[in-house]
């Protein structure tokens, strides 16, 4: 009887063929990332798959190891669902077994309405296309998936007050998305945290905040602005990523009274309509 192997996927054909470039050239993971100016972590993570390197990261990987631009060609043909500074997250977030979010202005995509999303879509561009909006719709609640069944990741999720108040898709819309996020927190399905307005200062003021935990790799954060995302595995940083979502969650209010806070906005986003 033959045993069946697992099909390799495009990342992990790219970070083999690295591994064994890496090792005909006789150097560590650990002198690859000097000459890449990045931890050996991340090296680890481009061979096993995990992850893919930036073009920049590509290039210096070529240049060490002298092949020609063969990793940044390449690169180019890994095209991703997503925008580049955001590709390797959606691929983590399949693989962690808990996931802490923060959400300062918006909803987090995770937690996401169709209409709520579709909203953010149009609002990103002046002359929006019909058809990339509804692809990228898709692609957003596809991610969802991972919450769904026993299997998915420990959900945590902190929001600033604004989020619940900032009509995104109108009143409805925000009825609905405020009662999709209180049923998941009632069903046990994430552990629902709000930063209130009362509390005045806090320590994630600056920047939304996701960070994630895996059962054989160390834990990650990422932070995004306006078209740029930052995903971190130095441990300092992390570990400095931690400690401000702890400190601003002791800062929150209870599940019990971010719920009752939820509910309360979601009535008036519903009178508003009215």
């Amino acid at each position: 009887m033959s045993v069946q192997r697992v099909p390799r996927s495009p990342r992990e054909k790219y970070g083999e063929e690295l591994k064994l470039r890496r090792l005909a050239a006789g150097m560590t993971q650990e002198a690859l990332a000097q000459r890449v100016v990045c931890s050996p972590t991340l090296i680890s993570h481009f061979e096993a798959g995990r992850r893919l390197p930036s073009p920049s990261d590509a290039k210096r990987i070529d240049q060490a190891l002298e092949t020609d631009g063969f990793f940044a060609r390449w690169l180019e043909d890994l095209d991703s669902k997503f925008a580049e500074h955001f590709a390797a997250v959606a691929e983590l977030e399949k693989q962690a077994v808990e996931i802490r979010q923060y959400g300062l202005s918006l909803v987090p995509g995770l937690l996401q309405t169709e209409t709520y999303a579709r909203a953010l879509f149009r609002s990103y561009t002046p002359n929006y296309r019909t058809d990339d909006v509804d692809r990228r719709v898709v692609n957003r609640l596809e991610r969802a998936q991972i919450l769904e069944g026993a299997s998915g990741p420990v959900l945590w999720t902190l929001l600033d007050e604004a989020v619940l108040h900032r009509q995104v898709g109108g009143a409805r819309a925000m009825a609905t998305q405020l009662r999709k996020i209180m049923g998941m927190a009632e069903s046990g399905r994430l552990r629902l945290h709000v930063l209130p307005f009362g509390v005045g200062e806090h320590a994630l003021m600056e920047s939304l905040l996701t960070l994630m935990s895996f059962e054989d790799a160390a834990p990650v954060a990422y932070v995004e602005g306006l078209y740029t995302g930052n995903l971190m595995d130095d441990p300092a940083l992390v570990s400095n990523c931690q400690a401000a979502y702890d400190l601003a969650l002791g800062d929150s209010l209870s599940q019990r009274e971010s719920l009752a806070l939820v509910r309360a906005v979601a009535e008036e986003h519903e009178h508003g309509q009215q």
